[in-house]
Parts: C-alpha cells; sequence; structure tokens
C-alpha cells in the first residue's frame, strides 16, 4: 500500500514537458475527509467497508459533508475512451490507461483502501442541498457520484478530487439507483474536456467505461456507463444550503475555513474590493415588530475574511458566466447544486452550444419557465449566489466581531441582531455590484477578442455586440458559424456596399435565409450594415495592409472554434457508442473537441470533419433534451 501513497515524482523529457507518472506513483491525498465530518453512522472507513453494501443506501444524513462509501462492483466493464489532455492534466503517463489498475479504477472495480491493513484512501461521497427551479428540495448529494481520492499532478502541483459517476447507490440517491447511463455519460465525457479546450473553467473528464451487464431503467430500459471525472473541488453552493436549512452554523464556519484554506489556498488567495454601504437596508424590526432605528454602519463596510471569501467565489462565478454568453453555452441546469463554489461548469445535463441564435433558448425540455434560457444565466447564476450570501450572512454579517467569543460559541443576541443583518444585507448588496461589474468586463473582453479587435470602447457594447447579436436572433444565424467565418473576412473585401452584401450570404445557412418575414435582400442589407461598423473598428484597431489583416484574422481563428460538440453531433456519438461499440469515431470526436481552433484534424475522415463543423441539420437546430440521466 506504500506505492499506493507515494509522493514519486514524474519524470520530464528533455525538452521539459512531463511524462507523467503511474497510477500507482501519483500522489494521493484525503484532505476533504481528513478536515470535514464524516456521516457518524460509519465514522471510520473500516466502518463502512464491513457494512453490507444494501445499508449504504438512501438516508438522511446530518451533521456530516460526506459518507464513505464504495462503488458498486461491475461485470465486464469497458474502456471507451481517454482524453489525452486530462491524463497529462492530471499527471498520469501516456499508455497508462492501457493497465488493468487504471481500468479498474475507472470502473469502480479498484479502490485504494487495503482492508487487511486498514492503510489507504477510502471512498466517500458528499452531502449536499439544493434549490431547484426555485423551490427547496432538501437534502440531495452524490447520489451516484463517489470520490475515489485526491490526486496531485507532480509538475503542477494541482490537486484534483477524482471521481466516479455512475458509480452506484449512496446515501444520497433518494429513489434514484445510482446509476447514470451511456446517453448522459457521452456527453458528459465530451462536453467537459471541449469547455476546458475552450478556456470555459470546467470539470474534466478523464476517461468513459461502459458497463453492458449493467441494465438501466430511465424512458426505456439503457445499458450502463462511468465517467471517472476531476475537479480541483466538488463543493458547490448547495452544500452551504443544506447546512443553512438546518441551523448548522458551526459547520458552516468550519467548511468556509476548509473552502478558504484548503481550495483556494489560503485567506490572502482570495480577490476582493472594499464595498460601500449601499444605504438602502431594509429597516430590521424588533420582536413586537415595531420599527426600530436604522444601524449606522461603517462605510465603507467592514469586511471580514469571510466576505471576502464571499466576493471571491462571486467573482469566479461572474467569470465563468461571462464565458458562457461570449461562446453559446447552454447549462440547462442552473439549481444551487449544480453552482461551484470555485466558479466551474458542472454537473453536465441537458446542455447545449446555441445553434441559430436565440437568448430565449433552453436545452432543457422541462424548463418550461425558461428559468434557465441563455438570457437568464447571468441573473441565475446571482439568484443562486445571493442565497450562498444568506448561508454566510451571519459569518459576514459579524464584521469585525467574527472571532469574539461570545459569538463564535452563543451566537447573536438579539441587541446586536439588527446590526447584523443589516450589514449582512448591505455586503450581499453591494457585491451584487461587484458581481455585475466583474461579469461586464470579462464578457466585453471576451466579445472583443472574438470579434478579432486589439481594444474595448464604450461604445462597441451597443454599436457591435448588441447590433450584432439583435442581428443573428433576426435572421436566424448560427451563432458559433458566424465567429468562425467573419475570421475569415478579409477588410479589402467589404469596402464598399455591394461586396459587403455579397460577403453577408457566408454567414447564412445552406438553405438561404430562414427568418420568417425577411427576404434574403433585407437580411444582406442588414448584416452589410454591421459589416460596416466592425470594418472601421477593426481599421482603427490595426490599421491597413495586408500584413495587418493577416494578423488579425490568425489571432481570430485563435479564439473562435471551429468545431464544438453540439446535441446533433453527441446523438450520433451516443449511437455509435451505445449500438456499434464504436471507439474510433468517439475518439476522433475527442480529438476534435480537445483541439477545437484547427482548419483540419484527420485527413482520412476529412469528410466527416467538415460535416460535424458544416451547417447544422435544419431539423437538428436546437434541440432539447431532458434531464434523465
Amino acid at each position: 500500500m506504500s506505492q499506493l501513497l507515494s509522493n514519486g515524482a514524474s519524470s520530464t523529457l528533455s525538452n521539459g514537458t512531463s511524462k507523467g507518472t503511474t497510477l500507482a506513483e501519483l500522489p494521493k491525498s484525503n484532505v476533504f475527509t481528513t478536515n470535514l465530518p464524516s456521516d457518524q453512522r460509519f465514522p471510520a472507513p473500516a466502518d463502512s467497508y464491513n457494512a453490507p453494501r444494501a445499508e449504504l443506501g438512501p438516508a438522511m444524513v446530518k451533521g456530516a459533508l460526506f459518507t464513505y462509501v464504495r462503488p458498486e462492483e461491475k461485470d465486464e466493464p469497458q474502456l471507451m475512451g481517454v482524453s489525452e489532455r486530462a491524463m497529462r492534466d492530471i499527471g498520469l503517463q501516456v499508455g497508462e490507461e492501457e493497465t488493468d489498475d487504471f481500468k479498474n479504477l475507472v470502473a469502480g472495480n479498484k479502490i485504494m483502501w487495503n482492508p487487511e491493513s486498514r492503510e489507504g484512501i477510502y471512498p466517500w461521497a458528499q452531502c449536499y442541498g439544493g434549490w431547484q427551479f426555485g423551490s427547496w428540495a432538501g437534502q440531495l448529494g452524490d447520489g451516484r457520484a463517489i470520490s475515489l481520492f485526491e490526486s496531485t499532478n507532480p509538475e503542477s502541483k494541482t490537486r484534483y478530487e477524482v471521481q466516479l459517476k455512475g458509480a452506484g447507490k449512496t446515501p444520497y440517491s433518494r429513489f434514484a439507483d445510482g446509476k447514470a447511463v451511456v446517453r448522459s455519460s457521452v456527453r458528459e465525457f465530451v462536453v467537459s474536456e471541449a469547455l476546458n479546450a475552450l478556456g470555459i473553467p470546467s470539470t474534466r473528464a478523464l476517461s468513459l467505461t461502459v458497463t453492458p451487464k449493467t441494465q438501466v431503467m430511465r424512458e426505456r430500459i439503457e445499458p450502463g456507463a462511468i465517467v471517472c471525472r476531476f475537479a480541483q473541488s466538488w463543493l458547490r453552493i448547495g452544500t452551504y444550503d443544506i447546512l443553512r436549512a438546518r441551523g448548522d452554523r458551526n459547520l458552516i464556519r468550519r467548511l468556509s475555513n476548509y473552502v478558504a484554506e484548503h481550495v483556494f489556498g489560503g485567506w490572502d488567495n482570495l480577490t476582493s474590493d472594499a464595498l460601500p454601504a449601499s444605504g438602502n437596508e431594509t429597516e430590521p424590526k424588533n420582536d413586537l415588530n415595531e420599527q426600530t432605528e436604522k444601524p449606522k454602519l461603517e462605510s465603507p463596510l467592514h469586511q471580514n475574511r469571510y466576505a471576502n471569501l464571499y466576493q471571491h467565489i462571486v467573482r469566479l462565478n461572474a467569470k465563468t458566466v461571462a464565458y458562457w454568453q461570449a461562446y453559446g453555452f447552454t447549462n440547462g441546469v442552473l439549481n444551487t447544486d449544480n453552482t461551484s463554489l470555485m466558479g466551474l461548469s458542472l454537473d453536465f445535463g441537458p446542455f447545449a452550444f446555441i445553434d441559430n441564435f436565440d437568448p430565449a433558448y433552453t436545452p432543457n425540455h422541462d424548463d418550461h419557465m425558461l428559468r434557465y434560457s441563455y438570457r437568464n444565466q447571468p441573473s441565475m447564476i446571482w439568484w443562486n449566489l445571493v442565497r450562498l450570501g444568506e448561508s454566510l450572512g451571519e459569518l459576514i454579517g459579524a464584521g469585525p466581531r467574527v472571532d469574539d467569543k461570545e459569538f463564535v460559541e452563543e451566537g447573536v443576541s438579539k441587541t446586536w441582531a439588527p446590526e447584523l443583518i443589516a450589514r449582512a444585507q448591505n455586503l450581499i448588496q453591494s457585491t451584487g455590484k461587484v458581481y455585475q461589474d466583474v461579469f461586464l468586463a470579462e464578457y466585453k473582453r471576451l466579445m472583443t477578442l472574438r470579434l478579432g479587435l486589439k481594444t474595448t470602447q464604450d461604445k462597441d457594447f451597443e454599436e457591435l455586440y448588441s447590433e450584432l447579436l439583435d442581428t443573428l436572433e433576426a435572421l436566424e444565424l448560427d451563432f458559433s458559424h458566424f465567429f468562425r467565418r467573419l475570421g475569415s473576412v478579409r477588410l479589402p473585401g467589404i469596402v464598399d456596399e455591394a461586396s459587403r452584401k455579397d460577403v453577408a450570404g457566408r454567414f447564412f445557412h445552406a438553405e438561404g435565409t430562414s427568418a420568417v418575414g425577411v427576404t434574403e435582400e433585407a437580411a444582406r442589407e442588414r448584416m452589410a450594415s454591421w459589416l460596416e461598423r466592425w470594418r472601421v473598428r477593426v481599421l482603427e484597431d490595426w490599421g491597413e495592409g495586408e500584413a495587418a489583416d493577416s494578423e488579425r484574422m490568425e489571432a481570430m481563428r485563435k479564439v473562435n472554434p471551429k468545431f464544438v460538440p453540439r446535441g446533433w453531433i453527441l446523438d450520433e456519438l451516443i449511437k455509435k457508442v451505445q449500438d456499434e461499440g464504436d471507439k474510433e469515431t468517439l475518439a476522433r470526436a475527442m480529438r476534435m473537441a480537445l483541439n477545437p481552433f484547427e482548419e483540419h484534424w484527420d485527413h482520412e475522415f476529412r469528410a466527416e470533419e467538415e460535416r460535424w463543423c458544416g451547417d447544422v441539420p435544419r431539423s437538428e437546430r436546437g434541440i432539447m433534451c431532458s434531464c434523465s440521466s
């Protein structure tokens, strides 16, 4: 077992690139389970290991953030694919995926704990709650995901929590079976790596394993699968939600200390700005429901370390949402249990990249109110972050008295409560302005890059960004294709109205304009008008000349992907994997997802690549799917 806990360093090639290490030599840890409280029914790994597997099923778990639970073993699992990028980033060497140890681990048939010596690291499932579609859902948790261990890349020193999704029942499975189907697993395997390759913060996918002997009942009987995935942390806003709902103030503080010290690497690593008192807090009331004098708060507001932690989490999520909006990614289910404390794209269900630009589009066919539509994503993430602020309210509202013995041990006195509440409300409201500012700054930065500009001017938001999106919506044009094709437009080719109208056709679908009530001539005129504004702005930033224009086009190619894993492509992959056991097509799609900005990937399969990167079949545009997976 000493090999399993090795701190061995990976070797490197002479050019400085990492060779990686073996699974056995990959440094491992269990910082999460060492520092946070476990389910007291199974307080130690041995207690869980000796319990019948059936006793590790659904249960209410209180006063704990995880339960020790091992994966259910699978018969005849088949490794269908790995991400070479994920292998490199986690620190594993090329070829390790061919070993029995790796295959058994990612299938849930191997754990890094020895029952005889009781050494090693025992798997666990996290406890959390959540607000789902705006309603409190109670205890949720890792209902089919089980974390195996934390690993540290010997070169980057980045620590990841390695987890299996579809690993079996846990105390958090509720009425579900703890399994995952091929359909959802293929989708998560590909999109996790695709988002990372685009630069969008995301959890990662190491491998996809199918379990043909496992039959899973969803809308129909489907074969099972397991995704081995990893993230620097799987903690989410829902982790705080369940503690607040249960009034566990001590564990909220303990969790916050853990997040700051072990997830973000220390309190000094948190990014925050001083916040002014908003001055519009709701006047607190006493127990007799009488108006009391509004507490006088300091200005700027006193921000203790927990307020800084809150703002840091807000900033991370604001940046991620900006990426989603700039790249047309819709998550589909943005409940608080699907919102990462690290701002990672998380728990992929009915997600999609937008085809024809439609701000009201949601990929979730159960989202009848369009709560999680593309246009609502920024406001919904902020809604979730307000719930986090409420969970942290006592800590951030305490201000300079957060470490006073009386507060820590006894809580908030009635006489102090109005001041604490007012400060917490002010901090949450003021942090909302931070969220907005960070989101807009990041969104403008990304859109500036995608449009091939060097600078951002105040007028760009209305004249370029907003007008472009209005045009794409009105003409029913493809979002991703537009940016990639714009990068191939040379400025000398759009110097006059006639040439701009001609070039406008590049952005239309194969069948021409499909917008109802819009003639092709009107469509060309509108796009030509936008192209002229864009041409003027490009000249302001780059100047004239063929060399400058070529440099601008190359810069645009590096930020505008040719390939994104659209719903219809993923459906095709699912059929290939599920019905034919086709590893090769899956591998080619993953290669494209890992290198989305390339022009070509494999000469032998050029026709397939061009089909996947070409016009979306009309019947497949804007498809939706369910949360069932």
